[in-house]
C-alpha cells in the first residue's frame, strides 16, 4: 500500500492494517527504524495500566506496593 506523507510529517495507516493490527483511535504505537533494510516497523504497544478505584482508602503501606510496581514496571519496558 501507499500512503502520502503530510505537511507535518505524518502518515495515516490504512484501515485494514490498523484492523489487523487491533489498532484504535487514542492508541500509542511504537515505531522503529531498519536502517539495512531502509524499513519503518509500525507495532502497536500494548500498556497495562494500574487503576485504582475512587473512594477507596489507601494505607501507606498500599501506595508504596502501588508506587513499587509502577517503578517496576516502567524499568522492565525501557
Amino acid at each position: 500500500m501507499r500512503v502520502k506523507v503530510t505537511r507535518n510529517f505524518q502518515i495515516t495507516i490504512p484501515a485494514d492494517i490498523r484492523s489487523r493490527l487491533g489498532i484504535k483511535e487514542g492508541d500509542y504505537v511504537e515505531v522503529e527504524l531498519d536502517e539495512g533494510g531502509g524499513v519503518i516497523l509500525v507495532k502497536p504497544y500494548r500498556r497495562r495500566w494500574t487503576t485504582l478505584r475512587l473512594g477507596r482508602s489507601l494505607s501507606p503501606e498500599d501506595i508504596d506496593e502501588i508506587v513499587r510496581e509502577a517503578l517496576d514496571e516502567a524499568s522492565s519496558s525501557s
